[in-house]
């Protein structure tokens, strides 16, 4: 029994060593965490949805938006409705799905928590999704995402959630992960990210 927790508390260290943290980016004056979870204390506001993607729609699901765009109609759409409700919020979470949650802070911003906020992992690698990692990194190459085919057999009408998306990325670089031949992605606009190794 020992040993299980010895293992357990272990395991537990060094995920926590492992953990990943960046600099978050704004959009429209908002900031966004992606696949990432702020270190500042929070509380939740209201989730908000995006609808139809009517450009995928008109051109049959073969041209789809990228995910920045996706994000930025996520955060016009909450502005939208939070204006007439005269509600206030500094900042939107995406973990999964279709959704996104806005949030407004409870603590003190300092130079140490502002937009800093602890990366997920998809297919196990860290993903930097609009986002600076702090520790330092070199280019080690181009990953492109290909056509959506869910969007495509359903006429552009019903698209991939940002997740779905960025999955995408990681399943091209798992093998290069596991070889420990790149550390992480990063995901900054586009139809496209990169592939990076810490030099830390």
């Amino acid at each position: 029994m020992k040993e299980v927790l010895l293992v357990l508390v272990l395991f537990v260290g060094i995920n926590s060593f492992a953990q990943q943290k960046s600099k978050v980016q704004k959009v429209n004056g908002i900031e966004v965490y992606l696949l990432a979870e702020p270190v500042r204390k929070y509380e939740t506001l209201k989730s908000g949805g995006k609808g139809i993607q009517w450009g995928s729609a008109i051109t049959g699901g073969l041209i789809n938006e990228s995910i920045a765009t996706k994000v930025s109609k996520y955060i016009k759409k909450l502005a939208e409705e939070y204006k007439e409700q005269n509600i206030e919020f500094d900042a939107i979470i995406y973990t999964n799905g279709k959704q996104m949650t806005a949030i407004k802070f409870t603590d003190e911003k300092t130079d140490e928590n502002n937009r800093i906020a602890t990366v997920q992992k998809i297919e196990g690698i860290p993903f930097f999704v609009m986002s600076e990692p702090i520790t330092e990194y070199e280019f080690v190459k181009t990953i492109r995402g290909g056509i959506k085919w869910k969007s495509a057999l359903t006429g552009g009408l019903i698209n991939n959630s940002i997740e779905q998306d960025l999955m995408k990325f990681a399943k091209k670089m798992r093998k290069k992960f596991r070889k420990k031949q790149i550390s992480a992605i990063i995901y900054e606009r586009g139809k496209k990210a990169n592939a990076i190794k810490f030099t830390e």
